[in-house]
């Protein structure tokens, strides 16, 4: 127990950035432990602002609901950004090139401002017809437009915060990109129910007041990052200097990219449709099923830190000319993610109802959520190891090989299934999680057989 500790201890405190050497049980530890409380920190994002939002009505979830299914594609250049960020820092600090591993950064830092600020604009100006082509009836477009709006404007703290924490977690540096998420969330928690219900001179904002609490706490996070990265404490450096725009390290940062922000776009667009389908019957299902959503990302997101790790080694340890070492830790952390959400999928198919319960009383509400907890839950033992696989090809810059596979396993799978099964089959909403869980557990197998083959270990970044 005292060996326990003290890592844990030394995880938190982010002492060790090699993990090209040493016992693969130790460093995927010493990785985990700070991604994972930093995927916990992002998911408690979505649960406290749905939590505080269901207090103020059904149509103000499903607000949320609708505007979070389409900033989705926000999420996915962000995410696809932060996967080349993780992948070629990495990559440099395996081969102890800290310099160059700072100029990407940089190029990062530009990247992820221009595209934040060309996506919010468009969010911002065009809030009433997303929800409007989402669904949303008069009534939900006039309460919950500024809520939409509000969010999109926060999409350059969104792109920097998901980037930002990618180059840190490329070079090792975990433990401050978990710190940047507390301090983030913290302001969230601290300002959701202040700006949504009002007290004292602060007047109630209603469901636009959440957005307002996340978009401040997303922005104080950020600029703890930027912080950390100005330091010369950390693996990585950034300069002023190296702000200086390099076409070529755009070049192929844009190049890794493309292919982990194709992957997550897939991803996110199958979402929006799964969301527009959903939406035909009705405000109480959309809002059982953001409820729902929002649960399962708490639970899933964790296990993405994990992931993350197995990713920032294997970009490690294949610029230190170690593929065997590689494979091992994606294969370790693989059989941990899935003990892991074993135990969880047991917990929501046994309490689903109370913890659906905790967040809304609406008897649709709370069937609806029910059912999807329990039937998206039995795919959790694939899930385990198909996103630890997916980041392992990500980590190794082999970003193309997860996005044919999101492409087949979600937009040839899963969308057709899910309106066959919800509307010509008539199973409604469940049609919808069935075809999810599917998907999801198909896409695992399919991973598995691609990740053996192992022509990862000779892609070049």
């Amino acid at each position: 127990m005292q060996k326990f500790f003290t890592l844990l201890l030394q995880a938190l405190k982010g002492e060790e950035q090699e993990y090209t050497s040493g016992s693969i049980n130790r460093a995927i530890f010493l990785l985990s432990v700070p991604m994972i409380l930093e995927m916990v920190m992002e998911s408690l994002f979505a649960v406290v602002d749905v939590f505080f939002v269901s207090k103020i009505s059904t149509d103000a979830i499903a607000t949320v609901g609708l505007t979070e299914s389409v900033l989705t594609l926000v999420y996915s250049v962000a995410i696809g950004l932060s996967t080349a960020a993780t992948a070629i820092v990495a990559r440099r600090v395996g081969e102890k090139q800290f310099i160059e591993a700072g100029h990407a950064a940089a190029q990062v830092i530009l990247v992820s401002l221009g595209l934040g600020i060309a996506m919010g604009l468009g969010g911002f100006f065009g809030a009433e017809a997303i929800l409007r082509a989402m669904g949303g009836s008069p009534a939900l477009i006039s309460s919950g437009s500024d809520f939409t709006r509000i969010i999109f404007a926060s999409s350059p703290a969104i792109m920097l915060l998901y980037t930002l924490s990618g180059v840190l977690r490329g070079g090792g540096d975990a433990a401050v990109a978990m710190r940047s998420l507390w301090i983030a969330n913290g302001i969230n928690i601290l300002l959701c129910p202040l700006f949504i219900f009002g007290w004292g001179p602060v007047p109630a904002f209603g469901v636009a007041g959440s957005a307002m609490a996340t978009t401040i706490g997303r922005t104080v996070g950020v600029l703890y990052q930027l912080n950390a990265l100005a330091k010369t404490t950390g693996t990585i450096q950034v300069l002023a200097t190296q702000f200086k725009v390099n076409l070529a390290i755009i070049r192929n940062l844009l190049s890794v990219a493309a292919g982990g922000t194709g992957q997550f776009l897939i991803s996110s667009a199958s979402w929006v449709f799964l969301t527009r389908i959903l939406s035909d019957f009705g405000p109480s299902i959309v809002a059982g099923y953001t409820i729902a959503i929002r649960i399962i990302v708490f639970t899933i997101l964790p296990s993405w830190g994990m992931a993350n790790a197995a990713a920032t080694l294997v970009g490690q340890n294949l610029g230190a000319n170690k593929p065997d070492r590689a494979e091992a830790s994606v294969w370790r952390a693989a059989f941990l993610n899935f003990l892991f959400l074993a135990v969880i999928a047991l917990v929501f198919f046994i309490f689903s109802r109370p913890i659906i319960s905790w967040f809304n009383a609406d008897p649709v509400t709370v069937n609806t959520g029910v059912n999807c907890l329990r039937i998206v839950c039995l795919g959790y033992l694939f899930f385990a190891y198909g996103m630890v696989i997916s980041q392992s090809f990500n980590g190794a810059g082999d970003t193309l090989t997860p996005t044919l596979m999101n492409l087949f396993c979600f937009w040839a799978v899963e969308i057709p299934l899910a309106y066959i099964l919800a509307k010509q089959l008539k199973m409604g909403p469940e049609g919808v999680y069935t075809s999810v869980a599917f998907s999801e557990s198909l896409l695992a197998v399919v991973g598995i057989v691609l990740f053996k083959r192992g022509k990862w270990k000779n892609k070049k970044v």
